[in-house]
């Protein structure tokens, strides 16, 4: 009888060294991490802090902590606060962290655009969109570093919350998720952009009774950090901090400074742009997103349907054990979970009626993943991202950048509509190794 080998078991540092062999992406992530942390370091040390809402920050933040509850009341520089109440909590504890001094708090802030990029990074890694090179656009914005460490923006806050969000989605933690997600809209609204691809994704990997139970946790999370302001002054909060018929000045209009200006505060300029986000997330929706489903009207139906059985197997066999919430529902691919997030939020940003400075955070991050998701040559992604980056450090902006800045957006979401839909769901035996883990 032939006496087999004993297997030798590799220790764990061995299976580290060989995932960096086999994908560079991993050294080459923290590498960029490092070099980007000396640069951000270098960035604080000799480039000058620009004041823009520093200041009134910290006056509405004054306000709040001497008592003041009444949203109307609580004003800066710039005028009355219009951001949730997450924003007070965060500049509460950096004013307190910081005594409201402005280095300390860009120190704050590097740290803030590190774990930002950290996050961002992991994400990339995780969908394996781009080649391990295309990676390091994402340290090469001018404009994010000066958004982080020289404005100190609540935008910085909000995103790296959204982010961390995204994390959990690609584990399939939908609630964990959906708490922090809610976490960032209390700091600024704009994470709205996400919502509609994130319920679309929701439907997709949960039974109805899940997709309640989250979207409750996200409205617990809202309930609970505005509830010394819905307790006494609940319509003046509701109406600031959610105000979403908000005008923004023409000037500082990054992408539609060409429009005129009565044009551009117009009721029905503003109305058109709506029309065009919500019609084209349908289209998104129907034609890409839910393409393997049949498209969006038969995916609805199904999951309709789907709801209905199981509420009439449920009447009828109560004690049955056998059906089970997660029956008929698969484990979504990383790639698709990503992808029609970053998509469903570009659209907004195509369809916003103003994009200020600060607002290029909103989606820069997104940027290298979107374009390497088009069916472009290389060259032409890379012209397409600097052209991106170039009309967002032009100030103030003029007919010319903003043209060429909506120009740009709309070929790169035409890429993004020419390029096939990946299946979005893992396969039988991924989906057991998943769970398995």
């Amino acid at each position: 009888m032939a006496i087999r080998p004993v297997p030798k078991h590799k220790n764990p540092t061995q299976n580290f060294i060989q995932k960096i062999y086999k994908n560079p992406k991993i050294p080459f992530a923290c590498a960029l991490l490092l070099a980007d942390a000396v640069l951000t370091a270098l960035i604080i040390a000799y480039v000058p802090y620009t004041k823009i809402d520093w200041d009134a920050y910290l006056s509405q933040v004054n306000g709040f902590i001497e008592g003041e509850r009444d949203y109307s009341n609580l004003k800066g520089d710039t005028g009355p606060l219009v951001y949730p109440a997450g924003f007070l909590y965060i500049y509460t504890a950096i004013q307190y962290v910081t005594g409201g001094q402005v280095y300390p708090a860009q120190i704050l802030f590097g740290f803030l655009y590190i774990v930002n990029l950290g996050i961002v990074l992991f994400i990339y890694v995780k969908t394996d969109v781009l080649p391990w090179w295309a990676l390091a656009l994402l340290s090469l914005s001018k404009r994010l570093h000066s958004i982080f460490v020289l404005r100190l923006f609540n935008d910085c806050f909000a995103m790296t919350l959204f982010h961390a969000s995204l994390v959990p989605l690609l584990y399939q933690k939908w609630h964990l998720s959906l708490i922090i997600f809610s976490a960032a809209v209390s700091v600024k609204m704009n994470v709205l952009l996400y919502a509609p691809p994130l319920l679309l994704l929701m439907l997709k990997a949960m039974d109805i009774i899940g997709v309640i139970s989250a979207l409750a946790g996200a409205a617990v999370v809202q309930i609970v950090l505005g509830l010394p302001f819905l307790w006494s002054y609940p319509i003046e909060y509701l109406s600031k901090a959610f105000n979403l018929g908000r005008v923004f000045i023409h000037f500082w209009s990054v992408n539609f400074k060409f429009v005129p200006e009565p044009i551009f505060v117009s009721k029905e300029f503003a109305l058109i742009l709506l029309v065009a986000h919500l019609g084209g997330l349908v289209i998104f929706a129907h034609y890409r997103w839910c393409k393997h489903e049949g498209g969006l009207v038969s995916f609805v139906r199904s999951r309709f349907l789907q709801m209905q059985l199981k509420t009439s197997i449920t009447s009828s066999f109560p004690l049955d054990k056998s059906n089970k919430s997660s029956s008929g529902l698969k484990l979504l691919k990383s790639e698709h979970i990503v992808t029609t997030m970053f998509t469903g939020n570009f659209i907004g940003i195509v369809c916003a009626r103003s994009l200020h400075y600060q607002f290029y955070s909103w989606y820069f991050c997104s940027l290298p993943y979107l374009l390497w998701r088009t069916p472009y040559p290389t060259m032409v992604r890379l012209l397409l991202f600097a052209g991106v980056e170039i009309c967002w450090n032009i100030f103030p902006s003029t007919v010319y950048s903003s043209i060429t800045l909506l120009t740009i957006h709309v070929i790169i979401l035409c890429g993004l509509w020419m390029a096939p839909p990946v299946y979005p769901y893992e396969s039988d035996k991924s989906q057991a190794r998943k769970k398995a883990k």
